[in-house]
């Protein structure tokens, strides 16, 4: 039996590593096995930020991906939390009711969608935000280059 409250944490807190996946669907999942590389590859541009500072063009690139698979992660355990018994049992746990236990939303649920709303918006808008500074510091000093 697939626990909701049980996926829409691991979602939240080990989503990036791909733990919801393989509570969810075994050790077998190829997005679960694929997930922890774009947050390897953020965590570098992170440590490249912080070995070459902000102007490394890499990390531009590599930081913005940790963030977005941690968001898309929140977005998921959101998600789960959101679906009805009915629909969650039918999913992922077939031979048992439509309205079993393992599918009812309770408190923890709740939390885990508020927390992972919450986290999830501010770590989206970050990495934007991270992003387009960089692109467009990035083009205007190629325009102050032209021009000179």
């Amino acid at each position: 039996m697939k626990n909701k409250t049980a996926a829409a944490w691991l979602a939240f807190v080990g989503g990036p590593l791909g733990l919801h996946r393989f509570y969810l669907h075994g050790l077998g999942d190829t997005l679960g096995w694929l997930l922890p590389v774009p947050t390897a590859l953020g965590l570098y541009g992170i440590q490249r930020v912080q070995q070459w500072g902000q102007d490394d063009q890499l990390s531009w690139l590599l930081i913005p991906l940790l963030g977005f698979t941690i968001a898309a992660c929140a977005l998921v355990a959101i998600l789960y939390g959101l679906s009805s018994p009915e629909k969650w049992n039918a999913r992922y746990n077939p031979h048992s009711a439509d309205n079993a236990a393992p599918g009812q939303t309770n408190w923890c649920t709740i939390a885990a969608i508020a927390l992972a709303l919450m986290v999830g918006a501010a770590v989206l808008m970050a990495s934007l935000a991270y992003s387009f500074q960089h692109y467009f510091e990035y083009q205007i000093e190629e325009a102050r280059k032209i021009s000179q």
